[in-house]
């Protein structure tokens, strides 16, 4: 008896058809792996604060909270702590040395900002030799608005009632008893009705006395510089 084979063919599985089915493999994460770039993003953030600090020379170093006057006995409330790019040569007072300089009498008129040096300290050398302060009231209008300590002035004193203001002082006929150049300690408004403003100047001792006795209207001009 033959048997025949004609039109039989192996069976083909397909793909997965009768594949064992086994567990599924999940890749694990590493905990080292985990702390080591936690570790590693560490390292650059402190690399990064060190190369900034490296990039910025400035130095803590102390100035004036506002204006202070010669003679003056120095609180902790009159300094602030600055950042400055301070040149080599530049007399300073580091931040860290502030207790060297609170208590300490100020021989010089600071204004606010002013960065503070040890040879600011010590008893009043101010005014200089051949130098005066005097205080002249300057009636509203005859000084340039916003005028600030440090600034650099001509007193020109005019004779009593004499019309115009700065911008026309000593101008168009108008007579001019005496001049100075100077330069602001203080401006200090009065507060009364009448708007004069109480001006500190320092200047010769010559020139005070003379505008001090001149007798005259005083008109401030602001010079450039």
């Amino acid at each position: 008896m033959s048997v025949s084979t004609a039109g039989t063919r192996p069976s083909v599985a397909g793909p997965g058809a009768g594949a064992p089915v086994g567990p599924v493999l999940r890749r694990r994460v590493s905990t080292a792996r985990v702390l080591l770039g936690v570790l590693l993003v560490l390292c650059l953030a402190l690399a990064g604060v060190v190369v900034a600090r490296r990039v910025d020379a400035r130095v803590a170093v102390l100035a004036a909270a506002h204006a202070i006057g010669a003679g003056q006995t120095l609180g902790a409330g009159d300094v602030v702590t600055v950042l400055v790019a301070a040149d080599a040569g530049l007399a300073t007072v580091p931040a860290a040395q502030a207790s060297s300089v609170v208590g300490r009498v100020v021989a010089v008129p600071l204004a606010a900002g002013t960065l503070l040096a040890p040879n600011q300290f010590g008893g009043p050398v101010w005014p200089g030799a051949g130098e005066a302060v005097i205080a002249v009231p300057v009636k509203a209008g005859r000084l340039p608005s916003g005028l600030a300590a440090g600034a650099h002035v001509s007193v020109l004193v005019l004779p009593s009632g004499t019309p115009g203001t700065t911008a026309g002082a000593g101008s168009g006929g108008q007579a001019v008893v005496d001049s100075a150049a100077a330069v602001v300690v203080s401006v200090q408004a009065t507060g009364d009705q009448s708007g004069t403003t109480v001006v500190t100047l320092v200047l010769g001792v010559g020139d005070a006395t003379r505008v001090a006795s001149g007798g005259g209207d005083v008109v401030l001009v602001q010079l450039g510089g």
